[in-house]
């Protein structure tokens, strides 16, 4: 039988863990060895799954990244795949200790600190992107918003606004029916949040005129007539108003074309990082997302924090059961108390709905060697880095305080990068094992692979490759300094992979968490 070398193999994350996961597919009958002594795998194991290390006895803890990832189902002996037929999430009581770890950052010296050439905005915040945006307020006036739009395409709108990086639609799916609490209160912050984006340098809003979220409405509740010097002032229509959608859509073009030529002026100039929010998120993960790509932009979340950027987390399903890794690392016990009150909603959320939290991962992640959903938020989290948390917003709440900190959102991506664009973040990092391609307009968002064998399958897709860490030809902090180095590369005006192939103008898709009526 092969025998191979343990430490080529598998690889482990820290020294208390029972299992490792294996860089590479190992077969059947195969010996790992290592001066412990010899491990032959029961059956073929694909890359990226766990194989235990030690006997695991029935009920036991499993721990990976020195954290309890699930409970042994049965007795697991050294070899075995571990997986969803022997490990299951089970209730247990996390430690919290509020603040316990908190540590304040280290920044850099003011002559040290990075900059990025972005668009100066009102309010002193600053655009990483240039864009006009034509708003629906309800999912009636979708097809609206999206024919003024397609009057803005080509190579002869290029031409005459090439500072301009296009007209973008963005459609709401709801807006009417909604409850008038929480829900409403939801819609109207995403909306009125998104409309004064520092990449969104002009808009027009568009409704259809009798639904429950009324423009009028947004525009009062966050003061959207009151404008800041330098702002471009916006069009505000209804259909209904206009007498009908060719009406409205002529208006709409007209205002367009009003609002682009002011636009077109912007250019480019020194920015403080300071001016700079970034988003976090991942999708189609799997076994390989918290060994690789995770905690490589962990990493640069790090970096930008220091150099007086702001870095925001988010899922709040996706961080369930590593909940406390953060609240012990809050910089005061009202921003751990915030969080907590998040994933006490999360979890009465699901119990009102017969569902629960632990139904996550999806079936791809659990194709890619994840498991639970402690497993999947152990993971997740490495995406913050070690920075204290500083905030914790409600959802598309306006991102106001420096440093790390974390959104409350659903897992569904689309749902959580929208909360933390409409709440400010002007640029995202993506990461993905399976091969999301998601785009994030007005945002650019750079995509980052979680091994090789993705990244060069779907190179068209991805931005960057972090499988050079588990082949050994980079450090962890190598990749991360990559990643932060693309980070104001892009927000310079460099552009991803999703904007050179067109994606994402479908993605802007604000949470309804309520009942629609």
């Amino acid at each position: 039988m092969t025998s191979l070398g343990m430490d080529s193999v598998v690889l482990r994350l820290q020294s208390e863990d029972q299992v490792g996961v294996l860089k590479k597919t190992v077969k059947e009958g195969s010996k790992l060895s290592d001066e412990a002594g010899v491990v032959t795998v029961s059956s073929t194991i694909p890359a990226g799954h766990k194989i235990a290390l030690h006997s695991i006895a029935e009920g036991e803890p499993v721990r990976k990244y020195g954290q309890i990832i699930g409970f042994a189902l049965k007795d697991i002996s050294p070899g075995e795949h571990v997986h969803s037929h022997n490990l299951v999430c089970q209730d247990y009581e996390r430690e919290h200790s509020f603040c316990a770890d908190y540590q304040p950052t280290e920044f850099y010296p003011e002559n040290m600190r990075r900059t990025f050439q972005g668009y100066s905005r009102p309010g002193g915040r600053a655009g990483t992107r240039n864009y006009v945006a034509v708003i629906s307020n309800v999912n009636c006036s979708n097809s609206v918003s999206r024919y003024v739009v397609e009057k803005f395409r080509g190579a002869d709108f290029q031409k005459q606004y090439p500072g301009v990086d296009g007209v973008i639609a963005l459609k709401t799916q709801g807006g009417c029916g909604v409850e008038p609490g929480g829900p409403m209160q939801i819609i109207r912050r995403t909306l009125g949040n998104m409309a004064r984006h520092p990449n969104i340098a002009g808009y027009v809003m568009i409704g259809l005129g009798c639904e429950d979220n009324q423009i009028a409405g947004i525009r009062e509740d966050y003061e959207l007539d009151n404008l800041e010097d330098g702002e471009i002032p916006p069009e505000f229509m209804t259909i209904q108003g206009e007498g009908g959608s060719l009406k409205t859509i002529d208006k709409a073009f007209t205002a367009v074309e009003k609002i682009l030529p002011n636009v077109s002026m912007a250019r480019r100039t020194e920015q403080s990082l300071s001016k700079l929010i970034l988003a976090e998120n991942c999708g189609g993960s799997d076994g390989n997302s918290g060994c690789t790509a995770n905690p490589a932009l962990g990493v640069a979340s790090d970096e930008l924090v220091r150099h007086g950027g702001t870095s925001v987390l988010a899922e709040t399903t996706e961080i369930y059961g590593a909940e406390h890794l953060l609240t012990n690392r809050a910089a005061n016990r009202k921003v751990a108390e915030k969080l907590m009150r998040q994933v006490h909603w999360w979890e009465e959320y699901a119990k009102r709905h017969d569902s629960k939290i632990d139904n996550n991962p999806s079936v791809g992640n659990k194709e890619g060697g994840l498991t639970t959903i402690y497993e999947k938020s152990l993971g997740a989290l490495a995406k913050g880095g070690q920075s204290p948390l500083m905030a914790v917003y409600d959802y598309a709440e306006r991102i106001d305080i420096p440093g790390f900190g974390f959104m409350d959102t659903p897992g569904y991506d689309p749902v959580s990068m929208t909360g933390l664009v409409s709440g400010g973040c002007n640029i995202g990092v993506f990461t993905t094992g399976r091969g999301s391609v998601y785009g994030c307009k007005p945002a650019p968002c750079i995509k980052v692979a979680t091994n090789t064998a993705l990244y060069n399958w779907m190179e068209e897709d991805m931005d960057l490759n972090a499988g050079t860490i588990i082949e050994g030809t980079e450090s962890l902090g190598e990749v991360g300094m990559r990643i932060f180095e693309k980070i104001l590369d892009v927000a310079s005006g460099e552009k991803t992979k999703s904007e050179l192939n067109g994606i994402g103008d479908e993605e802007f898709q604000p949470w309804f968490p309520g009942p629609q009526f």
